[in-house]
């Protein structure tokens, strides 16, 4: 069963969603992120993706107390990712609560920190993401687009034991119209063994259900949710399956 991991994207502190990563097309969903995270448990819903755009843009993390209120106050298991670049910063997250930490810049930029903060808190601990844009990998809040191709920089990665792979099309983000299934099954064929989550352009439960029958093993989703694409009770009807 593909598993379904809704996000919560955080500017001053509210729910919003943006489109390609751009920042002037913020659209603020919910004042509380905390209440919309406790909505997700309700429909059994158990992880969540929490971006802190914040932190993203200013290369530190920015809304660690907005993490704390939504793991303080539901039982999700919350992987935090945005604006995380030194030991300070990750120690804050997890401070906060979150159980996983998707490192991305940094990943590009610093590889030998990358490295060593996945050895200390474990495979488990660690999420790589991977955005992607015209086969690159992205940086920096999707500002800048890196030397680094795809399929290269996972297998550094994979060989230094990281497990989780949260990959983006950067294309397909919060534009509602499909994700990248092609790209995700090159990246499965090449390393059966990720658990590759997916992320980007989902529209419908069709769109899950044709990830899951890709054999991707988890999806990121967000956009579709608050634009009432997707009703919570068919998610639940596939994670209680």
């Amino acid at each position: 069963m593909i598993e379904l991991i809704p996000a919560i994207d955080i500017i001053d502190g509210k729910c919003v969603r943006l489109t390609k990563g751009d920042y002037d097309t913020k659209k603020v969903y919910n004042e509380d992120p905390a209440s919309v995270a406790k909505e997700f448990e309700q429909y059994g819903i158990k992880r969540l993706h929490v971006v802190d755009l914040d932190g993203a843009r200013s290369k530190h993390i920015v809304n660690d107390k907005v993490l704390r209120r939504i793991t303080e106050e539901t039982q999700l298991t919350v992987d935090f990712g945005g604006g995380i670049k030194t030991d300070d910063d990750i120690e804050k997250a997890f401070a906060a609560g979150a159980k996983m930490v998707t490192i991305g810049s940094i990943a590009v930029t610093d590889p030998e920190r990358s490295f060593e903060w996945l050895h200390k808190y474990g495979a488990d601990s660690i999420v790589l993401g991977a955005d992607v844009r015209n086969g690159k990998i992205s940086i920096n809040g999707w500002k800048e687009d890196s030397s680094e191709d795809l399929i290269p920089f996972l297998e550094k990665y994979l060989n230094e034991g990281i497990k989780n792979v949260l990959c983006t099309e950067i294309s397909k983000d919060g534009m509602l119209q499909g994700p990248a299934i092609e790209l995700y099954k090159e990246v499965m064929k090449a390393y059966p063994n990720c658990h590759l989550i997916a992320s980007g352009g989902v529209s419908s439960i069709e769109d899950i259900k044709n990830l899951e029958a890709a054999g991707i093993p988890a999806v990121v989703f967000g956009k579709a949710i608050y634009e009432g694409r997707i009703d919570m009770k068919e998610l639940q009807l596939i994670s209680n399956k």
